[in-house]
């Protein structure tokens, strides 16, 4: 299974559009456009398709995180 297919099965599973992928990468300071992510639910032999490389899965998971459960709360200080 590549990291295409795992991002498409996350984003049929969760109901996700291009435009809320596009927020949930911003969250970890990661750009992209929607074009530039449309090219990776592109079928293989499409001319346009494009491998999603382990860094925009991995940023796209830290991201999904934070979308679902909310910031990590800063720690305090131990007196």
């Amino acid at each position: 299974m590549t990291n295409n297919d795992i991002l498409k099965k996350l984003r049929v599973a969760l109901k996700l559009r291009d435009d809320e992928i596009v927020k949930i990468l911003e969250l970890v300071d990661f750009r992209i456009s929607k074009s530039e992510l449309g090219a990776f639910f592109r079928k293989e032999d499409h001319p346009k398709y494009m491998e999603c490389g382990d860094q925009i899965l991995r940023n796209f998971l830290n991201g999904l995180v934070i979308h679902l459960r909310g910031p990590m709360p800063k720690k305090g200080r131990k007196k």
